[in-house]
């Protein structure tokens, strides 16, 4: 009885912070609330959307559109009126919430749906010394695993699988499947609208590998010929163009297609594709343009439909455009960008013979999307709290990494409990002095790209300093605005860093260092354009969801398991327990 008493004390005066009001923040909130915890602070930037009221089910129509974060503690503290919630409509990531901010609470729980956030937290835990409860759902599959400073491996312990990329030859001249076309209708929505990046250019690409010199030179010299604009004018021609559909449908559906098959190599075993006019597909556009608004997700589009559709997307994006400060940025969840790309997607597709896509599957492709089941985020939640009692009591030593198993094979465990690692001696993240060594050209690699590619989008730095192990301090990337701008475009090279040098970065907010040998390498084969010493290589592509190895004797060593809500696939690799103990949280099917 004491000891119930001192749980139920525990519990009253926790102050915890769940991170991620979605899929299984919803599930996770409530059951904290019903559990009996008082003070819970959530964050979430999100907005509801109607597709989430299917599984998030403290969210109702009367609330699309409104913070997550701000219905979620409406809707819980109906089951609990006396309860302590703070919400906050905002991202982690935000400066505000330093490493002060995550020591007010002894325990952080995340309900993420990113690998970038994910690995932010992470960081932000270590450096406060608070506990981590982390989670992820693909499907019917899920995991739950406890985080603790210098007790266990930290999120970023074992290397992630980076998300697939696909050649830029692959994607301008030669696609061969649907993915192709929606990267390529994503990157026209950049090269249009959002913010221009050469690596993510439409334009046929001459340089091709597949070409050989003279079948590249001579389909560059008819470039004039074909109606191509020069890569980096595009914005500005379509701009002083008016954002005209028929010249866009023009140029980038019938002369750019025209150029490529001018590279008539390229066409030696593969079927040629076919130009598409403005005529052949809009002859009577004026008329259905108005009787068109919106179009069943799940049915096949016609072409002509396409036409229609990418018309009206682009007269709307234009003027939204015109509106804004900035540059459009393509959102999946946003009607109209997502009406463009699947209409763009469709219509590239069918000049290359590439069957076409519903616009809800091309959605689903184009954000990366596992569909969410509603039962498997409560399973989730509902361990992520029976984890987060263990470390609240001090018994931490009986948390595990529990996996939900849809292959219920080893001897019918749908959840398989493992033993938390320790920290990976060479993980670049919670060791005491983090390096890591890249590979990479220096002659050709810019101070940009060290910062966006290596610093922030590899090793998940928000606000990276970085200086050169010169013996002078020399500053190559500043935190402040506009301190180094005039740096971004210069090559490595031209600040002397060569083969063996060694770059100082550091995050203040993540209270986060790590040096960088750089090592000058010219022969990095495309997609890719740097590499990291001993970094494990890509998992192999998988037909269905990786699911947890198991046979009926003993548990495999091996784990491969996908990790959230919206399909980031993470592997790790460990030794999981071959003999389970009865006390551990264990469903078992009879």
């Amino acid at each position: 009885m004491a000891g119930n008493e001192s749980m139920k004390n525990i519990i009253s005066s926790s102050s915890l912070l769940m991170v991620g009001a979605g899929g299984i923040g919803c599930e996770l909130l409530k059951n904290l609330v019903l559990t009996g915890f008082h003070n819970i602070h959530t964050i979430d930037l999100d907005t509801i959307d109607v597709s989430n009221l299917n599984r998030q089910f403290l969210f109702q129509r009367r609330h699309v559109g409104k913070a997550k974060a701000i219905v979620a503690r409406e809707s819980a503290l109906r089951m609990k009126p006396s309860a302590n919630i703070t919400a906050l409509h905002d991202t982690i990531m935000n400066p505000a919430y330093n490493t002060d901010f995550f020591s007010q609470f002894d325990l952080v729980l995340n309900a993420l749906d990113n690998k970038a956030a994910r690995s932010h937290v992470n960081r932000m835990c270590l450096s406060a010394d608070v506990p981590l409860v982390e989670s992820g759902t693909a499907g019917y599959l899920g995991q739950v695993t406890v985080i603790k400073k210098n007790v266990t491996e930290c999120y970023e312990c074992q290397p992630k699988p980076a998300q697939k990329t696909f050649p830029g030859c692959t994607i301008r001249n030669t696609p061969s499947e649907p993915v192709h076309c929606i990267v390529w209708a994503k990157h026209l929505f950049n090269q249009l609208f959002g913010e221009f990046d050469a690596d993510n250019e439409v334009s046929p690409d001459t340089e091709d590998p597949e070409l050989s010199a003279t079948a590249g030179a001579t389909a560059a010299q008819n470039e004039n010929n074909s109606g191509n604009i020069d890569r980096v004018s595009t914005r500005e021609w379509a701009k002083e163009n008016d954002y005209d559909v028929e010249k866009l449908f023009t140029k980038f559906f019938d002369n750019d297609v025209k150029y490529l098959l001018s590279m008539e190599k390229l066409w030696q075993k593969r079927k040629a594709p076919n130009p598409l006019s403005w005529q052949a597909t809009t002859s009577d556009i004026e008329d259905e343009i108005n009787e068109i608004v919106t179009l069943p997700d799940k049915r096949i589009w016609s072409i002509k439909e396409c036409s229609t559709v990418f018309q009206k997307s682009i007269i709307k994006l234009k003027e939204r455009l015109k509106t804004s400060k900035e540059t459009l940025v393509w959102d999946k969840d946003d009607e109209v960008a997502m009406d463009f790309v699947a209409a763009t997607a469709n219509i590239r597709s069918h000049i290359f013979h590439i069957p076409v896509k519903s616009r809800f599957d091309i959605k689903s492709i184009s954000g990366n999307i596992i569909p969410a089941i509603a039962t498997t985020n409560a399973i989730i939640a509902g361990l992520m709290v029976m984890e987060a009692l263990k470390i609240l009591s001090g018994r931490i030593s009986e948390c595990r990494t529990v996996y939900l198993n849809k292959q219920v094979k080893a001897k019918n465990r749908l959840l398989v409990p493992c033993n938390l690692e320790e920290p990976n001696p060479k993980c670049y993240v919670c060791t005491k002095k983090p390096e890591v060594t890249v590979y990479l050209n220096t002659k050709t690699f810019t101070v940009k790209q060290l910062e966006d590619k290596i610093f922030k989008e590899k090793f998940g730095m928000v606000a990276p300093d970085v200086e050169i192990d010169d013996g002078k301090g020399t500053i190559l990337i500043s935190s402040e605005e506009g301190e180094t701008e005039d740096n971004w475009y210069k090559f490595l090279s031209d600040f002397n860093i060569v083969h063996g040098t060694r770059l100082k970065g550091d995050d203040f907010l993540q209270n986060y260092e790590l040096v960088v040998t750089i090592r000058h390498k010219i022969d990095i084969e495309a997609p890719e354009v740097f590499l990291l010493e001993g970094e494990l290589p890509a998992v192999p592509e998988e037909k269905d969801t990786p699911v947890l190895e198991t046979n009926d004797d003993n548990i495999s060593k091996k784990r491969k398991l996908s990790s959230d809500e919206n399909g980031e696939q993470v592997t790790k690799k460990s030794k999981m327990e071959e003999n389970v103990d009865s006390d551990d949280e264990l469903i078992v099917l009879n």
